[in-house]
């Protein structure tokens, strides 16, 4: 998927703990360099540290990390996940990924907010926002005028 993406594009890789995640990250960062692509490495820090990558993106639950991190690591990129308009307000990373923006297949999305809210929480939290959550070529367009500078997606890329 990774080396389809267009430069400028940014790519989160969540391992989860998986066997032979390094591998995959140094990977994925060859790709990312090629495309001129971005990695970002989903919460472990020590990883993306020791892989090179480009930043991390921290879950809704490790989003108050995200100034001790900018501090470490200055150049990086760090972004959170906001699953609330409180939780996209008091993030201090660079930048917010919210959801969910419409009806989604993920085992945790929870209740859709459409085009209105989620414009809404884009511009309550004060900082550069991504969309995710039922993001593919068609719900995109209804998104235009949300205010967001990208788009998130995971099953999108397959539609």
């Amino acid at each position: 998927m990774a080396a389809k993406l267009p430069a400028g594009s940014a790519v989160v890789y969540r391992h989860f703990g998986e066997a032979g995640a390094e591998a995959r990250a140094l990977r994925l960062r060859a790709v990312a360099r090629a495309r001129g692509l971005k990695l970002l490495i989903g919460q472990d820090v020590q990883l993306a540290a020791r892989i090179g990558a480009d930043g991390v993106h921290l879950p809704e639950r490790l989003a108050h990390r995200a100034p001790a991190v900018k501090r470490a690591h200055p150049r990086w990129i760090v972004t959170s996940a906001a699953h609330s308009p409180a939780a996209a307000q008091v993030s201090r990373a660079d930048a917010v990924v919210l959801s969910v923006a419409f009806p989604s297949n993920s085992a945790s999305a929870g209740k859709a907010l459409g085009p209105v809210r989620l414009a809404r929480q884009v511009r309550e939290a004060g900082r550069p926002a991504y969309a995710l959550g039922g993001v593919n070529n068609k719900t995109a367009r209804r998104l235009l005028d949300a205010g967001l500078i990208g788009l998130a997606a995971v099953d999108g890329f397959r539609t």
